[in-house]
């Protein structure tokens, strides 16, 4: 394929988790990359394929950094964003998932881009309060569903839902948009940050298991779905990437069979939960260490959503992958470590 600016996409966040496997993916197809990386970080999980990429100093923040990559008639796909649940991530996050999403849309409505891929989060959709629901039975949560201020939503899930009403107002400004909100992501990448931090707990053998339901996705299903929008005609639509929901305690036991690690058999109540997260507040800050469990994680491990996944199936002919084949590559990838 001959590099021209129908098949050139600049990246952010292309050095975390998702970005880096988007990144590879474009690579592969014989895009020409461009990325955005900060002064100070490193190539991540792109370190072997960084000459491939071009590189452009800054962050969504930076306005002309942006002004610089974004060239007329690419796509864009927006991946930065900061996840934190602690209380001390919240102006980060404010100005990262917010403010740097209004700066991307504003300079790709000014260049006039083909199209934005945005990487929002089933975070950004939305957790109602249950209402009537006395069987415990999981509140099922699709693409319809509007937002609604909630106390089961966290900082995170706020200000993913503002940045996505940002992409919505470039959509009424005319510009051409892809929008996905993945659920827990799976995958092979730094185990200490972000989702991945789920592999590392069944690593290190935590005895305990949530309460609640957990929704997953591979990562590699979120980049094929992204591709497959930006390929498409499909335009101004979300899509929740969702490939299944399971108990925590279900997807726990698996991954630590795979990984031949001792599963986690205590299970944590909701009501001791919320006991729990105000003590590992007080330890972590007497040890100056990030907490384990937060207020928002808490509530979130105990709850019973599920998120519906079914629409891209129905409207692009997607498939998602299996959970045992994401289980495994996880396993090959660690046991190559």
């Amino acid at each position: 394929m001959t590099s021209s600016l129908f098949n050139s996409v600049f990246i952010t966040g292309a050095t975390g988790f998702i970005g880096s496997h988007i990144a590879r993916r474009y690579l592969a197809d014989g895009y020409s990359v461009s990325a955005l990386k900060r002064a100070d970080s490193s190539y991540g999980m792109l370190i072997d394929v960084a000459d491939q990429i071009t590189w452009y100093e800054g962050d969504v923040l930076d306005i002309p950094s942006l002004e610089q990559a974004i060239k007329p008639g690419i796509d864009v796909v927006h991946a930065a964003a900061i996840v934190s649940f602690e209380p001390k991530g919240r102006d980060q996050m404010e100005r990262i998932n917010v403010e740097g999403t209004a700066n991307v849309v504003n300079v790709c409505l000014n260049v006039g881009i083909r199209k934005l891929g945005f990487i929002s989060s089933v975070a950004a959709v939305g957790r109602p309060v249950p209402k009537g629901n006395t069987k415990n039975e999981p509140v099922v949560v699709d693409e319809n569903y509007k937002w609604e201020e909630s106390p089961n939503n966290s900082n995170y899930a706020k200000t993913k839902y503002r940045a996505e009403l940002e992409v919505w107002r470039g959509v009424a400004e005319g510009l051409n948009v892809a929008i996905v909100n993945p659920s827990i992501v799976l995958g092979t990448g730094d185990w200490n940050r972000s989702s991945l931090q789920l592999i590392k707990y069944v690593m290190d053998q935590k005895p305990f298991y949530p309460a609640g339901l957990a929704n997953y996705v591979d990562v590699l299903d979120v980049v094929d779905a992204m591709v497959r929008l930006m390929q498409s005609s499909i335009s101004s639509q979300r899509f929740i990437l969702n490939g299944g929901t399971i108990p925590y305690r279900s997807l726990l036991e698996q991954l630590a069979n795979a990984l031949k690690k001792r599963p986690p058999t205590m299970r944590v109540p909701p009501a001791l939960t919320r006991l729990l997260w105000p003590l590992e507040a007080i330890r972590a800050w007497v040890l100056g260490k990030t907490p384990l469990i937060t207020r928002e994680t808490a509530r979130s491990a105990s709850s019973l959503y599920q998120y519906d996944g079914r629409k891209i199936e129905q409207v692009a002919g997607f498939q998602y992958r299996s959970l045992s084949e994401t289980i495994q590559r996880i396993a090959s990838a660690l046991s190559d470590t």
